[in-house]
């Protein structure tokens, strides 16, 4: 009898909240089913883009660009989060921690070489000017080539 009496003052509280934040979510749904404006015109049932009239199609395509920029940052961001845990831990960790934590901001280092050099970064097409000096570089590159051989 008495496992049953801690177990029902321990589920109390749980249902209590519980009752709560449906009466909760019950209120919110009829106060705005009652209070709130009903329409049916045509321009009430247009988006509201911060008082600019809609122009085109909401499924309008975006560069990959916007989609790689932003995996980036999520990832950059993400290990944020991890330096400052190690902030945190870093009188704890001591020496050797922080040769952990000089490792992974080498790690970072080495990952924002690789996206800057393959252009993840680069918004801007290439000028004509970096072309043609790219295409006298690859021609110097065959030309020495041919040569040794």
């Amino acid at each position: 009898m008495e496992a049953a009496t801690e177990q029902a003052v321990v589920l109390w509280p749980l249902l209590l909240f519980t009752a709560g934040a449906i009466g909760l979510i019950l209120a919110m749904l009829g106060i705005s089913a009652v209070l709130g404006g009903r329409h049916s015109s045509r321009l009430g049932n247009q988006p509201y883009e911060s008082g600019i009239k809609p122009t085109g199609s909401a499924r309008m395509r975006f560069s990959a660009k916007f989609y790689l920029v932003a995996i980036i940052f999520v990832l950059f961001d993400l290990e944020v989060v991890f330096i400052f845990a190690w902030a945190i831990a870093a009188p704890d960790l001591g020496w050797p921690g922080y040769g952990a934590f000089l490792f992974f901001l080498g790690i970072l280092t080495l990952g924002l070489i690789y996206e800057w050099r393959i252009g993840a970064l680069d918004w801007a097409p290439r000028a004509p000017r970096q072309y043609r000096l790219a295409a006298i570089e690859n021609n110097r590159r065959r030309n020495l080539s041919g040569r040794d051989t």
